[in-house]
């Protein structure tokens, strides 16, 4: 077998069994990565930066030690730093800031044995559901070039689709590891408020570092070496059937104003695939929950992360902030995020624990809630940016001061961007785990992923599910037109 073959049908944990057998060198997988990312990148734009002869020395220095050895890994430009790699958070104001230290997280991942040669692609500041900057133009879909892989994790989730890399790192504070999971056919959880190391967030900790997948097990290998606290280990539990499991399946749109009909025909098979495995399947979802202060939080949220990072948590406070260094969504996150009175901040965390007792209590009658990933399958590039209209406002009311406006004008694109996201953001709020899977396409062959949630620390739960339905509806065999392979 050659090692195209080998490459093309082996995930990171078969990868580095391989790797301690001795039956392949690191550099071996490293130049096979490598050599597939520069065919593929052209294509799909996913790469931030490279550390190409660093990854090679490190490959011939490695060991054969660790769940990941000797495994090609690639790192999102947000969130960790990583060392000796520029770090522009997908903006032109960071776009020469370089990072001496890795943090913790990668330090871990390092442990594991994983190799990282790239960076890849993300929104400004994690702040669109789609990975399109001025920085770096527009990252593709490897299922259809003219659609979004999602975001903020985009570039990650386009190159593991694409055969690339088997897993990739990705971080989530509103979808962002579940939302390029679903558009580009791939694993992706999110796991519970605190469950690894991370930058975190301002407002509520919303945000956690893990991992996009091709595997389930991989994804739970990762977790169980990079995971903050001790405890049972994930992996044993993918290869278990759960126990028969109470499954909420809720229809109701949360956030957004409906779904497509290629995202309900997902719900429905899901829900069909899991009552199949003997599991107690019934519709139902939380009640009294004002899904508009909600999405308020959540804008809130994310100009206070804005204005954090540009703020206190700026590593580069000396340099000067000009008009033109970032985008009108940030310049807009920003100007909210500066006159943001303590009485809203205050009443958004009020309102995100009422949302985490009504979920804490609804998963007491449940061990597991259904949704659809997101309101439709993957969007066109450029379906979801601002409009010029929008970009115009944003500009004059920030130059204005006009903050009123201003926060009527990014709650107006927010909640744009929310109905193609209606779901996901709720369990960043709650600190719940939660996950998508990739069990259905559409008509047109572009992936649409179902996201399962459970109860907060209940990882085990959701990894024993979703090794269940990966071998009773195994997606391995379904590969992109655009995909590296022998």
């Amino acid at each position: 077998m050659s090692i195209s073959e080998f490459y093309d049908r082996a995930d990171a944990l078969e990868m580095a069994r391989a790797v301690r057998a001795g039956e392949i060198a690191p550099r071996e997988l490293l130049d096979e990565a490598i050599a597939r990312a520069e065919r593929v990148n052209p294509h799909l734009n996913a790469i931030a930066a490279r550390r190409y002869e660093d990854a090679r020395v490190d490959a011939e220095r490695s060991g054969r030690d660790g769940s990941f050895a000797g495994v090609p890994f690639v790192a999102k430009d947000l969130g960790p730093q990583l060392a000796g790699l520029p770090m522009t958070m997908g903006s032109r104001y960071f776009a020469r800031y370089v990072p001496t230290e890795d943090h913790e997280f990668f330090r871990r991942a390092k442990r594991t044995g994983a190799i990282v040669f790239a960076k890849t692609t993300t929104p400004e500041f994690g702040l669109s559901p789609f990975t399109e900057t001025v920085l770096f133009g527009a990252t593709r879909n490897p299922w259809d070039l003219t659609r979004t892989p999602g975001g903020s994790s985009g570039g990650s989730a386009a190159l593991c689709a694409a055969g690339v890399v088997p897993i990739a790192h990705g971080n989530d504070m509103g979808g962002s590891i579940r939302i390029p999971a679903s558009c580009t056919g791939l694993f992706g959880l999110k796991p519970s408020r605190g469950r690894t190391p991370g930058v975190g967030g301002v407002i509520g900790h919303a945000n956690i570092d893990h991992a996009i997948s091709r595997s389930v097990r991989d994804s739970a290998a990762m977790l169980d070496a990079l995971r903050s606290d001790d405890g049972a280990r994930f992996l044993p539990e993918v290869a278990r059937d759960p126990k028969p499991l109470r499954i909420a399946v809720m229809r109701g749109p949360l956030l957004g104003h409906g779904y497509s009909a290629e995202s309900l025909e997902a719900l429905d098979a899901a829900a069909e695939l899991c009552a199949s495995l003997g599991h107690s399947v019934v519709d139902d979802e939380p009640q009294g929950i004002d899904y508009a202060a909600m999405s308020y939080a959540l804008l809130l949220l994310f100009a206070s992360n804005t204005g954090w990072i540009l703020g206190a948590g700026n590593p580069t406070p000396q340099r000067r902030l000009r008009g033109d260094d970032i985008e009108p969504i940030a310049a807009a996150m920003l100007a909210i995020a500066r006159t943001i009175a303590l009485d809203e901040l205050t009443t958004a965390v009020v309102d995100q624990q009422k949302l985490t007792a009504a979920y804490d209590a609804f998963l007491e009658r449940y061990d597991v809630v259904l949704t659809p990933t997101l309101a439709a399958p993957p969007v066109r590039i450029g379906e979801l940016a601002l409009t010029r209209f929008e970009v115009m406002q944003v500009g004059l009311l920030t130059h204005l001061r006009a903050p009123a406006l201003i926060g009527k004008a990014a709650r107006d694109i927010a909640g744009r961007m929310f109905d193609w996201l209606p779901s996901t953001p709720i369990f960043n709020l709650t600190g719940q785990p939660a996950m998508s899977v990739p069990l259905h396409w559409s008509a047109e062959g572009l992936p649409v992923g179902v996201q399962f949630a459970a109860r907060r620390n209940d990882e085990a739960t959701l990894f024993a599910l979703a090794g269940q339905l990966e071998r009773a509806q195994p997606w391995h065999a379904r590969r992109p037109p655009l995909r590296c392979g022998a």
